[in-house]
C-alpha cells in the first residue's frame, strides 16, 4: 500500500492552496508570475550569491498563508490540521498592541521547526485568532453576540480533523486517505458562497475590518498567501508597472548596502470581491467586499535577542528623526542612514557582535598536515580559513510589519476604547488553546546553530568549549513590545 509522508502532504497541500487561491483572487497568480521573473533575473545576475539564504527551488517553491478564526475551539482544530502537515505552532504575536489600528487579534505562526523539513518544504501559515474578550473592542452586549454566532459555525468537518488526527500520529496517510484528506482541507479554506448577513458585517465592521472578516461569516478562507522574492524592491517596481496597485510601503528593515536581516513584506491592496449578501428583509443581493490581498515576501538573516534589541531600536531612531525632521522626510533615507550607523555591514560584523544566527561548517580547504592545530576559538578558526558561517535565514514574522499590512489594507480605522483594560494573552495562553507546546523561535535558531558549533569541535577534537559570541544573550520569547 502506497503512502504519503507528512512532508509530502505539506507539499502538496501548499501546491493546491496556491492554485485555488489564485483562482479566486487573480491577481495573485500575476504576483507569483513576476516573483519568478524576479528571481530568475537575480539569479542571472548574481549567480550563487542569490542563493546565500536558500537554494532557488526552495525559495520558487517558498509560500506563508494567512488565515483568521474565532474561537479558541477553532484554533486547536487548525492545530490538528497543520499538525498532521508536520507543521508547529512557533511564536506569539500581540497584534492588538502592534496596530496603531483596531486589529483585535492574537496570532501563532504553523510551520515545521526542524532544518531538514525547512528544506523539504517551508510552507508557513500565520494564524490569528479574535479576541472577543477584550473590552477596548468590543462592549458587553456585542461580545455576547459574537460568541454566540461564532459557537454556531462548524469550520472542519469531522472527517477532516478524524483524518488530521491519524496522519499526525502515524506521520503517514495511506494514498487514498490522503486524497480526501487534501481534497477536505483545501475546501476548508475556500471562500464560501453562502450569503454575508450584511448588518451583522456592518455592526463588526465599525469595530474593526478584521474583526467582520472574522466573525461577520459562516467560514473561514485563507485571507492572503505569499510567495518569496529575492528582490522585493524591484517587484514593487514591476507589479506597479502593470498598474496593480499596492501598498505605499515595504514594511519591515530597508534596503541598504549591508546584510538582510529579518523580513520586508509588502503587498498589493484588498480587492473589493463579489459577494452575495442577505439583507434585513432576507432578500439576497450582490454586493462587493474588500478583505483579502496579495502579501510577498523577502527573508534575511535571523537576528538573536540582542540583534532583535538592536532592531528594535533602530526602528525607534527612525521614527524619532522622521518626526523630528517632519512632513516631507523621505522615510527610507533616514532609516538607511540609521541603519549604516547602526548595524554591521558585513556577516562577519554580525558573528562578532553576537547579534544574528549562523550554522558553522568545516571548510575543505581548511589547514592541514605539518601538525597544525586549530585554534580553539569561534573567531580565531574563522579568521585561519578552519570554518565557514552559513546565515540562518529569518523563518518567522515580525509583529509591527503584520500590523503594518493589515493596516495598509484596511477599509477605516475601527474603534478603540483605551479606558478599558486589555484582556491578557501570551505564548503559555495559547499554547493551552492549542493543546501544544508553542515553539520560542529564537530557541529553535540557537539550537541550530550550537548543533553545528558541536560538530566542528567533534571533527576538531576541541571538546565542548566552542561557542558562538554572545551565545549567552541569544535565548528570548518573542513577547515583546515590536514597537
Amino acid at each position: 500500500m502506497n503512502t504519503i509522508s507528512q512532508w509530502r502532504l505539506r507539499a502538496e497541500f501548499a501546491r493546491r492552496l496556491s492554485d485555488m487561491y489564485g483562482r479566486e483572487v487573480p491577481a495573485y497568480t500575476t504576483l507569483v508570475d513576476v516573483s519568478r521573473e524576479v528571481n530568475a533575473d537575480v539569479m542571472a545576475r548574481a549567480g550563487a550569491d542569490a542563493e546565500r539564504l536558500g537554494s532557488i527551488a526552495r525559495v520558487t517553491a517558498e509560500r506563508h498563508g494567512a488565515i483568521r478564526v474565532g474561537t479558541p475551539g477553532e484554533l486547536h482544530q487548525v492545530a490538528r490540521i497543520f499538525g498532521a502537515l508536520g507543521m508547529r505552532p512557533v511564536g506569539f504575536y500581540d497584534l492588538r498592541e502592534a496596530a496603531a489600528s483596531a486589529v483585535p487579534v492574537v496570532s501563532t505562526a504553523f510551520r515545521p521547526v526542524d532544518a531538514e523539513e525547512l528544506a523539504r518544504n517551508p510552507f508557513r501559515v500565520f494564524t490569528s485568532m479574535l479576541t472577543p474578550a477584550d473590552p477596548r473592542f468590543f462592549d458587553a452586549e456585542l461580545r455576547r453576540r459574537l460568541e454566540a454566532f461564532l459557537a454556531r459555525r462548524r469550520l472542519f468537518p469531522p472527517e477532516l480533523l478524524d483524518l488530521a488526527d491519524r496522519a499526525e500520529r502515524e506521520g503517514e496517510l495511506p494514498e487514498e486517505a490522503a486524497e480526501r484528506f487534501l481534497g477536505l482541507a483545501v475546501g476548508s479554506f475556500e471562500l464560501s458562497g453562502e450569503p454575508v448577513d450584511r448588518a451583522w458585517y456592518a455592526t463588526l465592521e465599525k469595530v474593526s475590518a478584521v474583526a467582520a472578516d472574522i466573525g461577520g461569516v459562516t467560514s473561514t478562507h485563507v485571507n492572503h498567501l505569499t510567495p518569496r522574492v529575492l528582490d522585493i524592491d524591484e517587484l514593487y517596481r514591476r507589479m506597479t508597472g502593470r498598474g496593480i496597485r499596492m501598498i505605499d510601503a515595504i514594511q519591515g528593515p530597508p534596503r541598504w548596502e549591508g546584510p538582510d536581516v529579518l523580513l520586508r513584506q509588502t503587498s498589493f491592496r484588498a480587492l473589493s470581491e463579489p459577494r452575495a449578501l442577505r439583507q434585513a428583509d432576507g432578500t439576497v443581493t450582490t454586493g462587493a467586499l474588500r478583505v483579502r490581498f496579495g502579501e510577498v515576501e523577502a527573508r534575511g538573516i535571523a537576528l538573536t535577542a540582542a540583534g532583535r534589541s538592536r532592531y528594535d531600536g533602530l526602528l525607534a531612531e527612525v521614527e524619532r528623526r522622521v518626526a523630528e525632521q517632519g512632513p516631507g522626510t523621505a522615510r527610507a533615507e533616514v532609516a538607511r542612514a540609521v541603519w549604516r550607523e547602526g548595524l554591521p555591514s558585513t556577516e562577519r560584523g554580525l558573528i562578532d557582535a553576537g547579534l544574528a544566527f549562523f550554522t558553522y561548517h568545516l571548510r575543505e580547504d581548511r589547514p592541514a598536515g605539518g601538525g597544525t592545530r586549530p585554534p580553539a576559538s569561534l573567531p580565531a578558526l574563522l579568521d585561519a580559513g578552519w570554518v565557514r558561517a552559513e546565515p540562518l535565514v529569518y523563518e518567522d514574522f515580525l509583529p509591527r510589519s503584520a500590523a503594518g499590512i493589515f493596516q495598509s489594507n484596511l477599509s477605516g480605522e475601527g474603534t478603540r476604547d483605551e479606558a478599558q483594560q486589555a484582556v491578557h494573552y501570551d505564548l503559555d495562553r495559547l499554547a493551552g488553546m492549542t493543546d501544544r507546546e508553542i515553539h520560542d523561535p529564537f530557541v529553535l535558531y540557537r539550537r541550530q546553530q550550537d548543533a553545528s558549533l558541536r560538530r566542528v569541535a567533534d571533527e576538531l577534537g576541541l571538546g565542548d568549549t566552542l561557542t558562538a559570541p554572545g551565545a549567552a544573550r541569544t535565548g528570548t520569547t518573542l513577547t515583546e513590545d515590536p514597537r
